[in-house]
């Protein structure tokens, strides 16, 4: 019998990670709501190997090469045929029952196209995980933030954030999805490559007259920056190129030309900062993130109407001038 979910770990090189985390992610998840599926991005390592004699119950999905995050699950969701799949990353460790809550959030809100589980620190499970902790938000200018996470400002969990809402987008940590909904808008854009690319979903279904919620009452622990660490130049460009094609793809056009110039200001200071430490590194990769955007955004020549960033919110504003540093401050 087939049943409801999917949950798809995409896999590159992992083999550390799959005997770290997939014991845990098979004795947690209800096997009469998920099936267990790796999907692997051609890896070179022993993960195949691991995976066929430490893990036979797993269904594993070979692709030929490494696609990257987004075209990777991208292939794999069209191989499967279940209602809603979970996009779940290879340094997560999901705690008893997870599932059940994000099932029945998307069981009883019909409209919702996706969802994401509390997210805590497997290093600290007393506080919230960088990548989506309980909720993303994007303010006026594009920046995303969370509840339990501004910047580099990571909160204890004190339940303070336990309400299940609507959010502007889900993390790609732990994401579940209605299987037509995500094809329906087209996926991950395999143009970003990685990071920001649940953003930029998310924003999709939303725009497509769809929810994205948070589900506190399913909580997992991620690891985060198992494949590129923070700081590292690479992810900075990916997120800095990242984030200027989020906005040109979704937003308006009277709103997006103003928004693009404000984020150049913005992106200049942070160019500014990396040469006042002397991170070179980090400097050129926000030179090469504008060049390759500047390349790329007339790939994306369709435009919607609505505007979905909230005009009320500036969190660098917020954060750095008026010393708001939590979620619960502004």
């Amino acid at each position: 019998m087939k049943v409801p979910v999917a949950v798809i770990i995409l896999n590159w090189n992992g083999a550390d990670m799959l005997r770290r985390y997939l014991p845990s992610v098979i004795k947690n998840t209800d096997a009469e709501l998920g099936e267990i599926i790796v999907a692997d991005n051609g890896s070179t390592d022993m993960s195949l190997q691991v995976l066929a004699t430490e893990f036979p119950q797993v269904r594993v999905l070979c692709l030929d090469h490494n696609y990257g995050f987004a075209e990777g699950y991208n292939r794999a969701i069209a191989m499967v045929d279940n209602e809603l799949v979970v996009l779940l990353n290879s340094d997560v460790r999901p705690a008893a029952g997870w599932l059940t809550p994000l099932v029945d959030d998307m069981n009883g809100n019909p409209s919702t196209g996706a969802c994401q589980p509390k997210i805590l620190s497997d290093m600290e499970p007393e506080k919230f995980e960088y990548a989506g902790a309980s909720g993303g938000f994007l303010d006026c200018n594009g920046y995303p933030y969370c509840r339990g996470r501004i910047f580099d400002t990571i909160e204890e969990d004190r339940a303070q954030y336990d309400s299940a809402l609507s959010v502007d987008w889900a993390s790609g940590a732990a994401l579940m999805v209605r299987r037509e909904i995500y094809q329906r808008v087209g996926g991950l854009d395999r143009d970003f490559f990685a990071h920001m690319e649940e953003i930029d979903l998310c924003w999709r279904i939303r725009l497509s007259g769809c929810d994205v919620r948070v589900v506190p009452g399913s909580v997992v622990y991620h690891l985060g920056g198992g494949t590129l660490p923070q700081g590292n130049p690479r992810k900075t460009y990916l997120n800095f190129r990242n984030n200027l094609l989020l906005l040109h793809k979704n937003l308006p056009d009277e709103v997006r030309r103003r928004r693009l110039f404000v984020r150049r200001l913005y992106d200049t200071l942070a160019w500014a900062m990396f040469i006042l430490k002397f991170d070179w590194k980090s400097a050129g990769a926000v030179l090469k993130a504008h060049g390759d955007f500047r390349k790329m955004r007339d790939n994306y020549k369709v435009h919607p109407t609505v505007n979905l960033l909230n005009p009320d919110t500036n969190i660098i504003l917020d954060y750095y001038l008026r010393g708001k540093r939590k979620f619960t401050d502004l």
